[in-house]
């Protein structure tokens, strides 16, 4: 019944599609693409919140967390065991992988990726991974947006502008946030788009926020509604809390990309691996119950009035009045999430670091404020600073101070905090970038040569086919020819061949340049090829990202470079070809 229901709305959807105008029926694909995204949040959040009920509900009574460690260790087994024998062994984790499909892959996002991320984080993060459900559903909602646009043969330009409302949809709806939700797709995904492209991207963030909205219930996601009053005078604190941010955000880039590399090649079976970072991580839940799942309901007690309720069903449940044992245990805590996340993931749970950085930056910036106003020296107000915090440490991570502005400002319920927020996030986002170049979910396609949507130019010479624009049917010489057998070859090519390779058991040794070389070529020198043939400064290797070619002509300032392949000779590459495909290519990509 199900399957016919959706025939039905297809086939409509093929008839608007004919009778609508292409902008109208992007439109009206922003809207579906919107509530099918918001629907997979509901079903993610909703499932998260009721286990963490669950687990509260069990440790009031056993007075302490075994619960809380038990389950994470279940929920990583089980995702390695649907990993294995329900998606084929493998998934890819984290929104790098649509930053990457966006640049490289066309805008297309594998089918299985529709689902295979609801399943796994649902049973990572919902059963008490120490990650995040919004990479998952970003991951989600892109796949959502282009096998969309896939399913009705929609231009690249458009499939690539659903991906960017999947994307807007998914966090609009976990938050509650739409202004948060477009700006993440812009300044994180769709860095190029122009001003046409926003308004499916509003119009799925807006309806992915409508449907999270009626029907999610508010303690659900994560909101706050308590806020002290700005004052003026904090100003240079919050300038250093930006600073102290900023620092947090480099040291959890990096100890958490170490601990997710150290687990993920540990030389064990992967179940084997699973259960040793699984236990591991439930000793560490044990120790400090802040670390379990999201870690969103930790960071609405931290900004309530009575924050010595973290410690409660704890080991520290005696010293919950006693405020430096509450700072010390919000320290480590702080300290500790890095490497909590990196085993979830690096022992093969799914989720992400978008709730992490937020859970941090709550943590940092309750810990920051709450020093200095226990050494007596300020007395600020803590949960504002616990709240700016988190925009502090989202911008610094993923290098996106627009959406942490505006997110933190959105799930406050306001814009009281917004100089605070712009001031804290500004910093921070300075400070990581002079330390680390690239974001956190960017970093793991850099080292592996991969592209990064931050920069078009590189994102366009990514897409291009090096294959389309070599020559390989040009006449090559070796080294002992004479000026005859060159004369008969350029008077054969005319001016379709302008250089000559020089080789050896198709081993490339020189080149020969027509334009370099005409008197020499037209005299009657007894020279052979290897007389005046030149050594190439540039090579390019087949290999070689079409980035890295144009590098090359600028370097040798040459209109022609070889190309060899497993170090035999194999063709050349015109600048003229490869910067007409970058121009088509161009043309191609324009949003209007």
């Amino acid at each position: 019944m199900f399957k016919k229901e959706l025939l039905q709305i297809e086939s409509l959807l093929i008839l608007g599609r004919k009778k609508l105008s292409p902008k109208q029926f992007i439109f009206l694909s922003s809207v579906l693409v919107g509530i099918a995204v918001a629907a997979a949040v509901i079903l993610l959040k909703a499932f998260a919140h009721s286990v963490y009920s669950f687990a509260t509900y069990i440790n009031g009574i056993l007075k302490l967390s075994f619960i809380n460690s038990i389950l994470p260790v279940i929920g990583i087994l089980l995702t390695v065991l649907v990993v294995r024998k329900v998606l084929g062994g493998t998934i890819e984790k984290g929104t790098s992988q649509i930053l990457y499909a966006v640049a490289r892959k066309s805008s297309i996002v594998p089918k299985k990726q529709m689902y295979a991320q609801i399943i796994t984080s649902s049973l990572t993060v919902g059963l008490g991974g120490s990650a995040g459900l919004e990479s998952p559903i970003v991951v989600t909602g892109a796949a959502f947006g282009s096998n969309y646009a896939q399913q009705f043969r929609l231009s690249y330009k458009e499939r690539t502008l659903l991906v960017g409302c999947g994307v807007a949809a998914g966090i609009a709806a976990a938050f509650n946030a739409p202004i948060a939700g477009v700006l993440f797709a812009i300044e994180v995904l769709l860095v190029d788009v122009t001003i046409a492209a926003f308004t499916p991207i509003m119009i799925a963030a807006a309806t992915g926020t409508l449907v999270s909205t009626i029907v999610l219930n508010e303690d659900v996601l994560l909101s706050f509604r308590q806020k002290e009053i700005f004052d003026y005078k904090n100003i240079p604190l919050y300038i250093f809390l930006g600073l102290f941010t900023g620092l947090i955000s480099v040291y959890y880039s990096r100890k958490f990309l170490k601990t997710e590399h150290f687990f993920a090649h540990l030389k064990y079976g992967v179940y084997k691996k699973a259960l040793i970072g699984a236990l591991l991580l439930g000793l560490m839940i044990f120790i400090f119950p802040t670390l379990f799942g999201e870690g969103y309901e930790s960071i609405k007690t931290l900004a309530d009035k009575n924050p010595g309720k973290l410690l409660e069903n704890t080991l520290f449940a005696d010293f919950s009045n006693n405020e430096w044992v509450l700072l010390i245990f919000v320290g480590l805590s702080m300290m500790l999430k890095a490497f909590a996340s990196g085993i979830t993931l690096g022992s093969g749970g799914n989720g992400g670091n978008f709730a992490p950085s937020l859970f941090l930056g709550s943590y940092a910036g309750y810990f920051f404020s709450k020093l200095l106003n226990l050494t007596g020296l300020t007395d600020l107000p803590v949960s504002n600073f616990a709240m700016v915090g988190m925009a502090g440490i989202l911008s610094g991570l993923f290098h996106a101070p627009l959406t942490a502005i505006f997110l933190i400002a959105e799930i406050t319920g306001g814009y009281d905090l917004i100089v605070p927020l712009m001031i804290v996030a500004s910093i921070s986002f300075a400070i990581s970038k002079r330390f680390e170049k690239h974001s956190l979910d960017v970093k793991g396609l850099v080292k592996k040569g991969n592209v990064f949507t931050s920069n078009k130019d590189t994102n366009i010479l990514w897409t291009l086919n090096i294959d389309t624009i070599i020559h390989t049917d040009y006449s090559t010489l070796s080294p002992q020819d004479n000026l005859e057998k060159v004369r008969n070859l350029v008077r054969r090519s005319g001016s379709e061949q302008v250089i000559f390779a020089v080789t050896v058991e198709d081993t490339l040794i020189g080149t020969v340049y027509f334009n370099d070389v005409r008197e020499v070529i037209f005299s009657d020198n007894p020279l052979q090829v290897k007389d005046f043939m030149t050594i190439p400064q540039q090579i390019v290797n087949y290999t070689d990202s079409m980035e890295a070619v144009m590098q090359k002509f600028e370097a040798s300032i040459k209109a022609y470079l070889p190309v060899v392949k497993e170090g035999k000779y194999f063709g050349f590459i015109s600048k003229s070809d490869a910067l007409e495909a970058y121009r088509n290519k161009l043309r191609a990509m324009n949003f209007d």
